[in-house]
């Protein structure tokens, strides 16, 4: 097995596509080891919509990455306390959808640091009954990847926050993220590491598990591949945002002049169409606000723009701009 040096890149845009690049370029007949730490972010299932899954305001808020990956499963959040491991092997039909195979040498290796750690339910690594590893996997048909985080230190008052949703009510057909009870791995340990130490313990394990490792550097032109991977895909706002599965969205909020009801139909991140109702009373015909709603960037400050030059108060009465600006994207839940 070869574990590639990812030089120590924190970007999570840059981590992923060094994945993808390596699991669709590498040599064919190599199995590869990649372990990579990222800075705040939210990693989003291939099959997610990403508006039902995060805190946008909060995300906006604390410039957190929101970065969609290419293996499915949940939403998963990143910071410095957390290590990422990926095995880049051939796509084998026995070892599709078998974590077992994988997580087993990472769990070999926290026993051995004295951890009680099993893989339950169906991709997750557990210690006491809390997850401290979640696993996820994608094929090309050809080769795979293996790949999932270790929870060693991550601020787990951040991921409560970052992914608790403020939103209206959603019927969305994008896989929801089940929030399991989740630890840090340095709750279990008598003595205390780094990522760095902990990294090297990892490693060090693994090695246990194979022959020796080799190293792998890639070369300027291989990284300059990644980069504009990264920048084609990764860092994209139609492959983190636009991906999302159809939805509808129900929003609702009473003001003084009365309620506003709001169905947002978004299809790919766009707003395809939009209702407004409510007991308000109002000079213009709200359907001029629902065709020019229609059309745009299912994103706050698109719809800001949008309404840049509108008098919402001759729509319902007296109610800010920024009020309906909210409603149609914040929803009716209390900050």
């Amino acid at each position: 097995m070869i574990f590639i040096e990812n030089e120590g890149i924190t970007n999570p845009s840059i981590n992923l596509a060094l994945e993808e690049y390596a699991l669709r370029n590498f040599n064919p007949n190599q199995d590869y080891l990649l372990f990579y730490v990222n800075e705040p972010s939210i990693i989003i299932g291939r099959n997610q919509n990403t508006l039902e899954e995060i805190n946008h305001e909060y995300v906006k808020q604390k410039n957190i990455h929101v970065i969609r990956r290419i293996s499915g499963g949940g939403a998963v959040y990143h910071d410095f306390g957390n290590l990422n491991f990926s095995f880049i092997t051939n796509h084998d039909i026995k070892s599709l959808n078998n974590f077992k195979k994988f997580t087993a040498p990472v769990i070999k290796v926290l026993k051995n640091l004295g951890l009680d750690s099993a893989l339950k339910g169906r991709n997750d690594i557990q210690v006491a009954e809390k997850k401290i590893s979640g696993t996820a996997q994608f094929s090309t048909g050809k080769r795979m990847v293996s790949h999932g985080t270790l929870l060693l230190k991550t601020d787990l008052t951040e991921v409560a926050n970052a992914l608790n949703v403020k939103m209206g009510k959603i019927e969305s057909k994008g896989h929801k993220s089940v929030r399991s009870r989740v630890a840090n791995i340095s709750e279990f340990l008598e003595k205390q590491l780094s990522i760095d130490e902990f990294r090297t313990l990892l490693l060090e394990g693994l090695y246990e598990e194979s022959e020796p490792f080799e190293k792998y550097h890639l070369t300027p032109e291989e990284w300059k591949a990644v980069h504009q991977l990264r920048e084609e895909k990764y860092e994209t706002w139609d492959w983190n945002y636009g991906r999302s599965p159809k939805f509808n969205i129900q929003n609702s909020k009473r003001f003084t002049i009365g309620e506003i009801d709001l169905r947002i139909f978004v299809e790919k991140g766009y707003i395809k169409e939009v209702k407004i109702f409510g007991d308000f009373f109002g000079k213009e015909s709200v359907e001029n606000l629902e065709k020019l709603l229609e059309g745009i960037r299912y994103e706050k400050e698109d719809i800001s723009e949008i309404l840049e030059n509108i008098n919402v108060k001759e729509y319902f009465g007296e109610i800010e701009k920024t009020e309906f600006v909210d409603l149609v994207y914040g929803g009716n839940e209390e900050e």
